[in-house]
């Protein structure tokens, strides 16, 4: 079973453009797909017990928050953490998708602190929320056969039968897309989703004369992260084009053009809480101007939110998230 994935993993970049490759990939992805079904899954809790030679495949395997070594992963394991993977009975050893979860006390809102080595462990008796601070797709060879949206459930089961004092389950969630996506929006649009304060303050900040000139010499010069005056002038601006990205980009079909939000807006989630200064990894920076955001999942909501964003009826906010588009004009 593992040959047939890991030469799955290999034949797709070349049956993009090989029509006879491209029929042998897609035949194989519906074998595999009948193969992995989530019946077939087992899920499993990963401690620092577990053996050597499968926790140090998630160094490699992990895609969010990189593991910067032995110490690094054995935090992530402790009393107050949680880590969970479905695995396949063919392929034991594999993890196929795996989460990281924090158990906290109110809503996360820093990856740092989160992921801060020297930070004392909380018991997990007091904790009221789980944190999915990270989500990763194992196997290449899996690509389009979804198991994600079936493991957060599996897990918030998990936590609740544990825990009885968990009462919300949410994300600290990167936001890939977002500033590829404002890049190109800066260098073909206006910046027509910005109040006429933002613009001005936009203006006052540098001699390029424009708002979208100003941000555009702002962003792809990183040192604003290091200037405190300037962060407190770009954050209600980000923050605002943040949401507006979130809440109004879509695909063709009508989706989130974001990946992660549409993984989990897609599994009933709401777009809770930004965070600005969240992630100030070069990573963050790149893809999220440091950005990250809370996906909340009620679980008493999750199948209407789930229902109204497949039939493209609404992408749901929270009342704080709303209140940063306040005046927008419509697009």
């Amino acid at each position: 079973v593992k040959f047939l994935v890991d030469m799955r993993a290999e034949l797709i970049p070349w049956a993009l453009n090989d029509p006879f490759l491209n029929t042998v990939e897609c035949d194989l992805k519906a074998l595999l797909t009948s193969w992995f079904d989530v019946g077939f899954l087992e899920l499993k809790q990963i401690t620092w017990k577990a053996p050597a030679a499968l926790l140090e495949k998630f160094f490699g395997y992990e895609a969010v928050h990189e593991i910067t070594g032995w110490d690094d992963l054995k935090n992530r394991l402790a009393s107050d953490r949680r880590c969970f993977a479905f695995f396949h009975p063919r392929m034991p050893e594999e993890p196929l998708v795996f989460v990281w979860v924090a158990l906290v006390e109110g809503m996360a809102s820093n990856i740092h602190e989160l992921l801060d080595k020297g930070a004392p462990d909380q018991d997990e008796k007091h904790a009221d929320t789980a944190i999915f601070y990270s989500i990763s797709n194992a196997q290449a060879g899996l690509s389009g056969i979804t198991f994600g949206n079936f493991l957060i459930k599996r897990v918030v089961d998990n936590l609740s039968a544990e825990l009885d004092g968990l009462k919300k389950f949410a994300t600290l969630s990167p936001i890939p897309g977002f500033m590829p996506w404002l890049r190109s929006n800066l260098e073909n649009n206006h910046l027509e989703f910005l109040t006429i304060e933002q613009q001005e303050k936009l203006k006052r900040t540098s001699s390029k004369g424009s708002p979208k000139a100003s941000l555009i010499h702002l962003l792809y010069d990183t040192k604003w992260v290091n200037n405190t005056e300037t962060q407190s002038m770009l954050k209600p601006i980000l923050l605002r084009l943040a949401v507006h990205y979130l809440a109004n980009e879509k695909r063709n079909e009508g989706t989130a053009l974001d990946s992660v939000a549409h993984f989990h807006l897609n599994n009933g989630a709401r777009i809770e809480q930004l965070h600005w200064a969240a992630d100030l990894s070069p990573k963050g920076i790149k893809q999220s101007a440091g950005i990250m955001l809370n996906y909340l999942y009620l679980l008493k909501d999750i199948e209407v939110n789930h229902e109204s964003y497949r039939s493209g009826k609404a992408i749901m906010t929270s009342s704080d998230v709303r209140d940063l588009l306040k005046d927008q004009k419509p697009t």
